[in-house]
Parts: C-alpha cells; sequence; structure tokens
C-alpha cells in the first residue's frame, strides 16, 4: 500500500483502442493488487479489471487536447489507454503502477494473497490433484529396464531437477554422479517419456562440457545404458535442439555437443531452434504488427514475415514431430538437449509427448504435462515470464511458444483434443498472473524452500471444476485422429496466426463471434431438443401402453360374451320379435357387437344355429316332421 501515491482519479477516460466507439469516462481506483475502472456513464458501472502482476509496461505519452494520455501494455497482449484531466494524477499513476507492477520479492506476488475460500485440508487437496508418479505409474513405470532413483532426494546432485527421477536400471551411481558433472548445470539424462509399446524413451538433460576434445567415460557409459534400456533398438537419436553454429560456438567455452567417436551407437541431429533472445525479439515484432491501428495487408503480411515467429514454431514443431516418429515408428530412444535443459529441451519433449500420446491430448493430460515437463523439471517461469523485477534478458515466450504449438495441431486435428482454444488462453493468461502457485519460481526446489503448496493454491483444480468451459465440442475419443500418433503436416500454408491469443482484446470489429461459440451454442440447443424428443417418446410409449390395456381389456370381456351367446342350443318359436328385440337391445348395452343365429324376416325363414345347423323350431323343420 506505501506504493499507492494515488487511489483515486475522476473524469478519466478509457479509450478502446481500434474502436471507433466514443472514449469511456469514469472514476480509475487503485489497489494493492488491481487496477479497476468504473464506467459512470453507463447503466450497469461497467467495469474493468486489470491486475498488477499482468501489466508489463506504462509508459505516459505527449499531451493531448483531451489530456494525459497512459498506455498500459499487459502480458497478456492486452493494451490499455487511460487519459487523465490533471497532469498530477497521470504522474502518481505512473509512479504507482510502476511499483505495484515490479515487486522484488516473491512475498509480494498475487499468489500469496489470493484467497480462494479454501481451508487448509481443501488447499492440500488441490496440490494432490496432479500426481506426477502416478504418471509415470501411467506410463508402465517402474518396469524390468527403468527404475526410480532417490539419488537427488535432497537436489544435490542437481539443484534444478525434481526429486523422482527415472533413470535405467544399469546406470549405477557412481554413472550418474559422473555424468551430472560432466554436464552443464548438472542436468544429466534421465527419462521425461516412455513408450510401453515400443519400450523407447525420450530422455532429456543440457549439453556435454565436451569443448574440442574432453571426454568422460561415467557420461558415455550413461548414454550406453539409455540405449540398451530398449532392447529393440541397436541404437539411440541425440537431438541437439540448438542450430550447429550455436553449438560449435558452444565449444570454445568448453560445452558443446557430444562427439560421436566417443559416443558408440549414436546417431546426432540438429534442429536450428533458435535462443530466448532471438524468441524474445521475434515476439515483440510480432506484437508490433498487432498493435498497427490500420495496417494493409500488405504491412500486415510482410511484418508477420518479418518477425519470423510462425517459422519458430515450425522449427519447434518439426523436432517434436522427428522424435515422436522416431520413439513410435522406429522403436528408437531419444535424448533431448539445448544449452542447459530447460527451455527448448522442455519445448520439444512436450510437443513429442502430445504427438505420441492421446492422454497429453486430454484436459487434465495437458495439466500433467505440464507439471511434469515444465515445473518439475526447472522451466524457468519467474525469470522468463518476468514475476519479479529483475533482468530482461532473461525474459522470453517459451511456454508461449509450445502452446501455440498445440493450437496449431488443434487446428489440423479438430476431433483429436479434449479441450478447446479457451483452456490454452486461460493456461497462458494464469502463467503470467501469479495467481496461483504453479508457476511461481524456477525450480522444485525453490518452491519447497519457498512453501509454495502451504502458502498458495494450485491451479489445476480449479480449472478442471470449470472444465464445461474448456470442453471441445468436436472431440471424439473413437476417431482415428484421437487415437496413437498424430501426423501433422508442416508446409508453410499449414501454420496460423493465433489470432484468439494476440487479438482477443480488440474490440473494434464487434459483433464478432468465434466458430467455436457457434459449436458450443448449436451442441446445446441439440442437447434440449434430444431431451425433449426422450421426454416425447417416453409419453407416447405411456399412450401406446394404455392403447394395448383399453384394447385388451375390451377384447376379454367381447370373449365372454361370445361364449355365453355365440352358440344357442335351443331359440323357441314361441318367443316373440318384440322379446327377441328386447333381448337384442340389452346384448347391444352389454358390448355384444354381433349375433349370428337371429331373423327379423316376416316370411318364415329359418333360423340357423352359429354352426349353420337348422333350428328344429323353425317352420321347415315341422313341415318336413308333418
Amino acid at each position: 500500500m506505501e506504493y499507492i501515491k494515488i487511489p483515486k482519479a475522476e473524469n478519466v477516460c478509457l479509450v478502446n483502442r481500434g474502436s471507433t466507439r466514443k472514449a469511456a469516462v469514469g472514476t480509475l481506483y487503485l489497489t494493492a493488487t488491481h487496477t479497476i475502472f468504473i464506467d459512470q456513464a453507463s447503466e450497469i458501472n461497467q467495469e474493468t479489471w486489470v491486475l498488477h502482476s499482468l501489466v508489463d509496461s506504462v509508459e505516459r505519452q505527449c499531451e493531448t487536447a483531451t489530456g494525459y494520455p497512459l498506455l498500459i501494455h499487459c502480458k497478456n497482449f492486452q493494451v490499455i489507454q487511460f487519459i487523465f484531466p490533471q497532469e498530477m494524477d497521470c504522474h502518481e499513476m505512473l509512479v504507482s503502477l510502476r511499483h505495484l507492477s515490479r515487486p522484488d520479492q516473491f512475498e509480494k506476488l498475487y499468489c500469496f494473497s489470493f484467497n480462494a475460500n479454501l481451508d487448509k485440508k481443501e488447499r492440500e487437496q488441490t496440490w494432490e490433484f496432479v500426481d506426477l508418479r502416478a504418471e509415470y505409474r501411467r506410463m508402465g513405470l517402474p518396469n524390468k529396464q527403468w527404475h526410480l532413483t532417490h539419488i537427488n532426494r535432497e537436489y544435490r546432485v542437481c539443484d534444478t531437477y525434481p526429486a523422482d527421477l527415472f533413470v535405467p536400471k544399469s546406470a549405477t551411481l557412481p554413472v550418474i554422479v559422473g555424468s551430472s558433472k560432466f554436464r552443464s548445470r548438472g542436468r544429466f539424462p534421465t527419462l521425461s517419456y516412455y513408450c510401453k509399446e515400443t519400450h523407447a524413451a525420450v530422455c532429456r538433460s543440457s549439453q556435454p562440457l565436451s569443448g574440442f576434445s574432453a571426454r568422460c567415460l561415467e557420461d558415455e557409459h550413461m548414454l550406453e545404458a539409455v540405449m540398451k534400456s530398449n532392447p529393440g533398438s541397436r541404437f539411440m537419436y541425440v537431438v541437439d535442439t540448438r542450430p550447429k553454429m550455436n553449438a560449435v560456438a558452444y565449444r570454445a567455452s568448453g560445452k558443446g555437443y557430444e562427439n560421436e567417436d566417443n559416443y558408440s551407437n549414436i546417431k546426432f541431429q540438429f534442429f536450428g531452434i533458435e535462443n530466448i533472445h532471438v524468441m524474445r525479439n521475434s515476439q515483440q515484432k510480432l506484437l508490433e504488427v498487432c498493435e498497427l491501428r490500420t495496417p494493409s495487408m500488405g504491412d500486415f503480411l510482410s511484418g508477420l514475415e518479418y518477425s519470423g515467429w510462425l517459422k519458430h514454431i515450425k522449427a519447434i514443431l518439426d523436432a517434436g514431430i522427428f522424435i515422436a516418429k522416431a520413439v513410435a515408428e522406429e522403436g528408437v530412444s531419444v535424448l533431448v538437449h539445448c544449452s542447459d535443459g530447460w527451455d527448448r529441451t522442455t519445448q520439444v519433449c512436450s510437443v513429442a509427448s502430445v504427438l505420441l500420446d492421446p492422454y497429453y491430448r486430454t484436459l487434465k493430460g495437458l495439466m500433467v504435462l505440464i507439471e511434469k515437463d515444465w515445473v518439475a523439471f526447472g522451466h524457468k517461469f519467474s525469470h522468463r515470464y518476468n514475476h519479479l523485477d529483475g533482468d530482461l534478458k532473461e525474459v522470453s515466450p517459451v511456454i508461449d511458444q509450445f502452446l501455440e504449438c498445440v493450437w496449431n495441431l488443434m487446428e489440423q486435428f479438430p476431433c483429436a483434443f479434449e479441450y478447446n482454444e479457451n483452456f490454452l488462453i486461460t493456461i497462458h493468461n494464469h502463467i503470467y498472473s501469479c495467481q496461483y502457485g504453479n508457476f511461481i519460481c524456477n525450480s522444485q526446489k525453490e518452491k519447497r524452500d519457498m512453501r509454495i503448496k502451504d502458502r498458495t493454491h494450485s491451479i489445476w483444480t480449479h480449472l478442471f471444476k470449470n472444465k464445461t468451459d474448456f470442453m471441445n465440442p468436436l472431440f471424439r475419443p473413437d476417431h482415428n485422429q484421437t487415437q496413437g500418433l498424430l501426423r501433422p503436416l508442416t508446409a508453410p500454408y499449414c501454420f496460423k496466426f493465433w489470432v484468439g491469443l494476440y487479438n482477443r482484446f480488440e474490440k473494434g470489429v464487434h459483433p464478432r463471434q468465434s466458430v467455436l461459440d457457434c459449436l458450443v451454442a448449436v451442441r446445446e440447443k441439440t442437447q434440449r431438443l434430444e431431451e425433449e424428443m426422450t421426454d416425447y417418446g417416453q409419453k407416447i410409449a405411456g399412450l401406446k401402453r394404455e392403447q394395448r390395456k383399453s384394447s385388451y381389456m375390451k377384447g376379454t370381456l367381447l370373449n365372454d360374451n361370445q361364449t355365453a351367446w355365440g352358440v344357442p342350443t335351443q331359440i323357441s318359436l314361441v318367443n316373440s320379435t318384440k322379446s327377441l328385440d328386447a333381448d337384442l337391445s340389452t346384448n347391444s348395452e352389454s358390448g355384444v357387437a354381433d349375433f349370428s343365429c337371429h331373423s327379423t324376416s316376416s316370411g318364415g325363414e329359418s333360423l340357423l344355429s352359429e354352426d349353420g345347423i337348422k333350428d328344429p323350431d323353425s317352420d321347415e323343420a315341422l313341415s318336413t316332421t308333418a
């Protein structure tokens, strides 16, 4: 609260960039966690909330005829402009927001003050929702070839790795320790994904400290153990995700990549995924294109090409496809690394897992994948996404690119993913918001030291409770695209600009409705109609049962009457026509519809019984007797 120089400013204008509508005028409030704008002209006092931790930059612009503008860029790509009537209000708001949006300590992040209305037991349950040991059991681990090692239980071998690691059974503790000393940051080869069908594994590590000629026997034994853990293969791939020129340059500093002459039975592959600095600049150029007021088609397309953003997305996806095919089709294990093994390595392993395993294409499966390969394996969330005031050169959109790769796969395989675009965007938003503790700190060890699970809440249960908002209406679990390996196309025309992420706050194109929203509306309407049809079907079935019951009762009564009247043994001639008519009238009222032996003829025609036998009392019978 000591950073709030001005708690409220009156008559502030909120300008919707890209919109031709008149700017809204209202009151701007500044709290410890949010900037809140209330439109006083609106009948319902429409509110706009901006979380301080989502603010990327605050810039004061030149004075205009309407006042003093303040431009706010947010990490979720929202751009807001406030215009203050007083210069002092604008300046104090600028100073306050810069302090509030750049905390210098973890304890000042929003997750430590956010109250989710859960008691201690409920909070603990939110952290148990994703169980990584259960995920490894789902993969079929441990087994005869792989086992869980406790060598890093206290984070002494590698402080950026998780405590629980799966390694080949044939790799002894001295081999593991020796390999970790020969790898950058101590990140030795360990398992990321295991394919039960082919027994091939995706392993990850950092670059070796090989320089131009150095070698390590323990590291060579470690890779040999990984290769031998797959009995069906005689070699393994080593994938260096960096451009080869960059990897060669690292040799001058004593690092580099594996020498194939020293490692037996490995095949080396380079993939030209650029470093975090190139990616950061590329996204900045992309955002500049998105923020153009009225760009021509040529300006937009040339700006998109100049940014190189889609080229980087393609490079990540190409590497993931290579690994997925090696594991699923060739049955060959793969070791993946970059420089330190927590950026490009994580991207590529995650993309390969999505391609390989349908489980990661489900709602909970993606949560598990992010928690396993990103959070547990030490992706530097706090540095990459600027959670604390620090070195801006460490900032880079690494997980943004992974989410965009998944979105591009969803565009090619619309029936294969249980979740929709909104799920990816919501995860992206919370990575930067710091509202939950999942994406705080740079490693599992830092989380333990900060007691993140005791002091914050997990996002995954919150998202799963609201899963109806994130379900893909086209998802079909039994579809041939849904099962097994995905084989996406990677031609340039297959990659799209993600409007839903970068331009979702653009208000100048209304009215607008996404195809997904239309599908959800159609599905809901179809479901209501199906429920009504089922209800009407039950009613019709009930009416038919009543009709059959009524017909059955009438038929029973008819059969009883026919038994009593249908075969008369004798009809006396002395019965008059009047008495016969009376009997007919009585029987008609009783429900008997027909008689087979009666005559209303006055000419003395014979009366026949139901069997056609002549009545003995008829005139013909009397004359025969005479």
